[in-house]
């Protein structure tokens, strides 16, 4: 097992880590319905009362802080994670988040007249918008479709852009910004997206589902959380019940995998001077890990 420093503990299901400029990290406490401070010495405060299921964030050309909320789930003694909806979910929602006062003003609940389900994951482009995933709710005997969208950060747009998709969590733009990557937690699947300009993804084939092409996967009881690419190109895949972070290449080769100290890291975001430095939400203990990576991870857009 890697040597994984504990930067914070006593958080409820955290999420969605970004490196701030002052070496602090906000991440989400889906559990918990708010956003949280981990300053360097590992002292935790207070974000944002956001409320909901604080999912994905993500800086934007603002400066602001953008949220995917998937609206909120049941949480059951005896499990870390949510048991289904939430008693009072209604739907999901994609929000910004002031960087200095945490005030939170929703921006997106539907697309194309459809409420939106569960966001989970999101990325900005060069030209300010952003993708992100919605992972669809899971009931007792069904589960809502999961897809993928593109919006405006000041809430003038959303478009619907792949759909339907099975379980879409994690998404990242490769470095030259041409390929989205979506990892698809049931049967932990890696898709890739074409992207032939701002929102608009290669169009799909008759009869497919949706644009993306397989490029990797594993066997057994693994499944994909959340990801972050690499400076290399190469997408780290936060893996749920086995504990690993796998590396895979864009050919959907194994690079690494790194043991974490914890069956559900959940997210993985890199900072440092170097960008080596590594912070993984180790969500059923509750913590933030910090380790240091063999390469650097790509410096996202407006981070």
């Amino acid at each position: 097992m890697t040597d994984v420093k504990i930067l914070a503990t006593g958080l409820g299901f955290p999420e969605g880590p970004v490196v701030c400029a002052d070496g602090s990290i906000v991440l989400t406490e889906i559990r918990n319905g708010r956003c949280t401070r981990v300053a360097p010495d590992g002292k935790v405060s207070l974000f944002s009362d956001c409320g909901g299921g604080p999912n994905g964030l993500a800086v934007g050309p603002d400066g602001a802080f953008y949220l995917c909320n998937n609206g909120g789930s049941r949480y059951v003694e005896g499990h870390s994670m949510g048991q289904g909806p939430h008693p009072d979910y209604k739907f999901g929602s994609v929000a910004r988040i002031d960087a200095k006062t945490g005030a939170v003003k929703r921006l997106y609940k539907e697309a194309s007249g459809h409420k939106l389900s569960a966001p989970n994951d999101l990325v900005f482009d060069t030209e300010g918008g952003f993708y992100f995933t919605d992972l669809g709710k899971r009931y007792p005997r069904h589960r809502d479709n999961g897809g993928l969208y593109y919006a405006k950060p000041d809430g003038s747009m959303i478009a619907e852009i792949a759909y339907p998709i099975l379980s879409p969590n994690g998404c990242g733009l490769s470095p030259d910004g041409k390929t989205l990557y979506a990892a698809d937690t049931e049967g932990a699947r890696l898709w890739a997206f074409e992207v032939q300009g701002p929102g608009k993804l290669k169009p799909k084939s008759e009869f497919a589902p949706h644009s993306g092409r397989m490029i990797g996967g594993l066997p057994g009881k693994a499944r994909f959380d959340s990801l972050a690419v690499m400076a290399s190109g190469n997408i780290a895949i936060a893996t749920l019940v086995t504990g690993y972070i796998t590396e895979l290449s864009p050919k959907g080769d194994v690079v690494r995998e790194v043991k974490m100290p914890d069956v559900y890291p959940t997210n993985i975001c890199f900072g440092g001077p170097d960008m080596c430095t590594a912070y993984v939400t180790l969500s059923d203990s509750g913590r933030l890990g910090v380790l240091k990576w063999p390469e650097p991870g790509l410096k996202l857009n407006f981070n």
